[in-house]
């Protein structure tokens, strides 16, 4: 009534409202109607559309895939201001796989230029890619919490709160027993050294967990725990990045990129014949000929837009393993002014942990080969 009497809203009207339909959307079933997560519906019905449609002219193209990367980025600014978690990005991703799969297979192996060992190859490395993102959605290495402290509590203690801001870590209590600087979420309070543990090694108390977590640890503000070496929070696999799933990160990552461009160069080089991958991807002219090669082309374009966007991530990922530094210990220096920018400013050196290329390499090799040994102060 308020909208059509073009009277202002209440504050929180539109949360509400959005709550009350997120509440009601779910599927009949045997024990009962199932809720369905909203963030999974728009990537199911929208991707579709918006490919279908910028495949009928070029502009309509050209208009929709530079639209795109600015309406994900907007959405992720959107939750991660608000500090929650969402499924749209793991859904975006899982479905783009998919539906990319689909239109080879439809459009593209029919024409007769993919060869069978070729689909083959294609296939299994989205298995593999599959198989290392299934692994990297496991416990990242998250410390276990004390049965005494699953609901802490803070009664009686002088609350000062400080909400993080930008480096995937959880805002913390200040209190007189952890008492420190919180800045981006990240809260330094009593260091604690344990036993067994080497000189100049410090295990820091986490107010909101109520445990010592050793050096590297961070709490997430996202997932609520504290993670082994934190390195941060994915939207894309919504989880955190972690001692324990680091590798199988990387590893996905990899063969993603891998079985992208492969996929990329097979497409173009059936609808684009004659050129190379690279030349036919900016110069196709028989690309909108048909329905058919235009949808290809389309969803090539969709594939390089994302292939460009992850390979980023995994060459910053692949950088900051080569110095033996994480992305919360980089954003920390960045924070504190205790870093070299090297590279252009692709990778931000803390010197803390930087043993040279071999034994960095060697480090995260070894990553999660070994449970972590508990101290003694751990278990009293």
């Amino acid at each position: 009534n308020r909208w059509l009497t073009c009277k202002s809203l209440a504050p929180g009207t539109l949360e509400r409202i959005a709550d009350t339909v997120a509440d009601r959307v779910r599927v009949p079933w045997f024990a009962g109607a199932v809720k369905i997560n909203v963030s999974l519906v728009p990537p199911l019905v929208l991707l579709p559309v918006f490919l279908h449609v910028a495949a009928l002219h070029f502009l309509l193209g050209l208009v929709i895939l530079t639209s795109l990367p600015v309406l994900v980025l907007w959405y992720y600014y959107l939750t991660h201001r608000r500090k929650e978690r969402t499924l749209f990005f793991l859904s975006l991703g899982l479905f783009s796989l998919g539906y990319m799969y689909y239109v080879f297979l439809q459009e593209v192996v029919p024409r007769g230029h993919v060869g069978y060992s070729q689909v083959v190859a294609l296939t299994c490395g989205l298995i593999l890619m599959l198989a290392a993102l299934s692994r990297a959605k496991k416990d990242p290495g998250y410390l276990p919490i004390p049965a005494s402290n699953e609901k802490p509590s803070h009664q009686g203690l002088p609350n000062k709160s400080v909400r993080g801001s930008s480096n995937g870590l959880r805002g913390v209590t200040v209190s007189g027993t952890a008492s420190g600087r919180a800045v981006n979420g990240e809260a330094k309070g009593y260091s604690r050294m344990s036993a067994g543990e080497p000189e100049g090694v410090k295990k820091d108390w986490c107010t909101k967990c109520q445990l010592v977590r050793p050096a590297r640890a961070g709490h997430c503000r996202l997932c609520g725990r504290c993670v082994r070496r934190l390195d941060h929070h994915c939207v894309w696999i919504n989880s955190c990045v972690g001692e324990q799933n680091h590798q199988a990160f990387i590893l996905a990552l990899s063969f993603f990129m891998l079985t992208s461009v492969y996929g990329i160069t097979l497409t173009l080089h059936t609808i684009c014949r004659g050129r190379t991958p690279f030349v036919a991807l900016f110069y196709c002219p028989g690309a909108y000929s048909d329905y058919s090669s235009a949808l290809s082309f389309t969803c090539v374009w969709y594939c390089a837009i994302v292939t460009a966007g992850m390979g980023y991530i995994l060459l910053i990922q692949l950088l900051n393993i080569s110095y033996n530094v994480t992305e919360r210990e980089a954003r920390l220096a960045l924070r504190d002014n205790t870093g070299r920018r090297l590279l252009g400013g692709l990778v931000i050196d803390t010197g803390q942990y930087n043993r040279g290329f071999l034994c960095n390499w060697g480090h995260f090799l070894s990553l999660g080969s070994s449970p972590p040994q508990r101290s003694a102060e751990d278990i009293v």
